[in-house]
């Protein structure tokens, strides 16, 4: 082989391979599963990352920040304690409280209302970290849980893919939000939640759990059903009946988010 040959053959190999790394660089992410169940009634897998990704909204600026209370309503957490809180296994919550609102320690686990709720509404305000770490769903995650078994889902979905029934304001693993309205990381953001808890007559199912999720003003669900549980990778049921009413969990998902101005409203009895 002469010199000219092997310098093409070199040069060609290069070319190769620079195209192989920019073909790589230009490659997706692959997000979500192929493997999962399907939801029931839907024709996309739990998790689904090929279901179609919510539009973006950019909220409105009408909806008020740490606005007052109600007067009937029942404050959760004024920025000054965790007293109404306690972890997961109802040792002192170990979050930490500064500047009007409480931290998530990583680590230091879950927490929930030592108070019990029926059917209610629901107000907090959430801050993803300011500092960008992670993607999909390493970034930003939380979750507000009712009776440890609903989730409406936290996360940084500010240009962040991740599967549509994981990102902010989904009803994790089942529903997908209605759209994006997402604010940048660091920006402070607001849930409105109203959750009706399910009801059995005995051991039948007589009403299924359902939501309304407003986030930053703007309607995500509107008495959405839960088809269940909310499980990772699994389609949940309604096999374990529960009492009408339980704890709201915040959840430690390993990310320092920040909560502030949560109170809550009961609407009407647990017999109701």
């Amino acid at each position: 082989m002469n010199v000219r040959t092997t310098l093409t053959t070199i040069l060609s190999a290069l070319l190769l391979s620079v195209g192989a790394l920019a073909d790589h660089h230009n490659e997706k992410p692959k997000i979500g599963y192929t493997d999962t169940p399907f939801i029931p009634g839907l024709k996309w897998r739990v998790h689904d990352g090929t279901r179609p990704q919510p539009r973006v909204v950019t909220p409105g600026t009408t909806f008020s920040h740490s606005a007052p209370a109600p007067g009937d309503a029942t404050i959760l957490f004024d920025g000054h304690s965790l007293e109404n809180f306690e972890s997961a296994n109802g040792q002192p919550a170990g979050w930490k409280v500064e500047n009007g609102y409480t931290e998530v320690v990583p680590g230091s686990g879950t927490i929930r209302t030592k108070e019990h709720f029926g059917d209610f509404q629901l107000h907090l305000e959430f801050a993803t970290p300011y500092k960008v770490e992670g993607s999909s769903q390493g970034r930003g995650n939380s979750g507000v849980i009712m009776f440890n078994r609903y989730e409406v889902q936290v996360l940084d979905s500010f240009n962040n893919p991740t599967y549509p029934d994981g990102q902010a304001g989904a009803l994790y693993g089942q529903q997908s939000p209605k759209v994006n309205a997402s604010l940048p990381p660091g920006a402070w953001q607001s849930y409105d939640i109203i959750f009706e808890t399910a009801r059995w007559d005995g051991e039948t199912l007589v009403k299924k759990a359902c939501v309304t999720v407003i986030h930053n003003g703007v309607v995500l669900h509107h008495k959405k059903e839960f088809s269940g549980e909310t499980l990772h990778r699994r389609v949940g049921t309604y096999d374990n009946p529960h009492p009408p009413h339980g704890p709201i969990y915040l959840q430690d998902h390993s990310n320092p988010m920040r909560f502030r101005n949560i109170w809550i409203r009961a609407l009407g009895q647990y017999d109701q």
